[in-house]
Parts: structure tokens; sequence; C-alpha cells
């Protein structure tokens, strides 16, 4: 599995890619970030439906199914199937137009995947919404969670049979949750490998200078 790397400065092992071609980098920190917009209007507000109604409908299918149905394979149908749409809304839609994320992979042509992490940059920032941020990520944490819990829960009660739909729902949610983590701490992790650099450049500098004028006084002496 190949992976490539779009930054000339980034972090080797990861793909950044910018959504837009402007020069400075969205800090991503879960709707907290300063550059986000201030405004509690809701922007996208059918994109926000669409990203919570199908991770809601799957838990709620998962607690209440018993009430409707006692066919093991026709729940296991409906959840899966929700699942599979909150997990292709939030890969494709969401998260691309409520955070500014968005992750994907590729064959490329030496027939190596390759996955490619990407954010927005830039002035096309201001198109994010503080409160957007904040409900995208609020939802995936708090569904990963449920879907935790019910992980234990179906352990703890010996309901094997719904062990394979909590992993199900783990997987898909948990696939989402990691791409838009590393897409988060990508610019991160450049700010950081820049730091670095620069710290390794002045620590360079100084030293060279201070051989400089070493030498200098050395000459003068012997003059």
């Amino acid at each position: 599995m190949g992976v490539q790397q779009r930054w000339s400065e980034g972090v080797s092992g990861v793909s950044h890619k910018a959504v837009t071609d402007d020069t400075e980098d969205v800090a991503l920190n879960f709707g907290d970030d300063k550059a986000l917009s201030r405004s509690d209007t809701v922007k996208h507000p059918i994109a926000v439906f669409f990203h919570l109604i199908f991770r809601v409908l799957a838990i709620l299918t998962y607690l209440l199914c018993g009430w409707f149905s006692d066919s093991f394979i026709a729940n296991f149908v409906f959840i899966v199937l929700f699942l599979s749409m909150d997990f292709w809304t939030v890969k494709n839609i969401s998260g691309r137009l409520l955070v500014g994320l968005r992750w994907w992979n590729h064959v490329d042509e030496d027939g190596k995947s390759q996955w490619v992490f990407e954010s927005r940059k830039g002035a096309a920032k201001s198109l994010i919404s503080g409160t957007e941020s904040r409900i995208f990520w609020l939802s995936m944490v708090v569904c990963q969670l449920f879907w935790i819990v019910f992980f234990f829960a179906t352990l703890f009660s010996l309901k094997f049979k719904w062990f394979m739909v909590v992993c199900v729902g783990i997987v898909l949610n948990g696939a989402n949750f990691y791409g838009y983590i590393r897409c988060k701490l990508g610019s991160r992790q450049k700010i950081s490998s820049l730091a670095s650099n620069f710290l390794g450049q002045q620590v360079l500098r100084s030293m060279f200078t201070r051989n400089k004028e070493g030498e200098t006084s050395a000459t003068t002496g012997q003059g």
C-alpha cells in the first residue's frame, strides 16, 4: 500500500493536498479555530441534516428494532444500510462542506493504493461555519462512543448475533473519524515539521557564526 506526499515540506508517509490554491493552511481545531466564521447560522442545513439523519437512524434502529420486528436479518439489513449511507454521506459530502476536509483513496499507475488527506486553505476557510464544525465533530465522537458502548454490551450480555452489527458500526464510523482526524492533524504536523527545520537552521547558523567569529579573532591575534 503506497502513500503519496504532495506537500514538499509535509510529513513523510502522509499525503495532504489543498482543496484550494491559497497558501495559508486551515487550523482545524474542532470548530474552535478563530479563522472560522463566528456566525451561529447554519450555512449548509441540508448537509447538516443528512450528516445526522443516517447515523441517528442506525442507532435508533439498533435500540428499537425489537419493538417492530423479530427478524434479525431484516434488522441487520436496515442497520447496515443506514450505516453505509452515513459513511458515504460523511466521507463525500458533509466533511467537505461542514469542515473543509476530505480523504480518499485511489490506485496509481503502478497499481499501488494511495491515500490522500485534503484540507481547505487560505480564504476558503472563511466558508466554514464554526457551528457546523462543532456539530460535525460532536456527532462523530458521540456516535462512535455509542457503538463502543454497544460493543461491550453485546459481550457482557452474550448477544453474539449482534456482535457483527456493532463491529460494522464501529468500523464504518471509525474509518471516517480516523480519516478526518488525519486531515485535521496534517496541517499541525506540517507546521511542526517547519518549526523543527527552522530551529535546526537557526542552530546551524549560530554555530557557523561562532566559528567564523573565532577564526576572525584568531587571525587578529596572530596579526
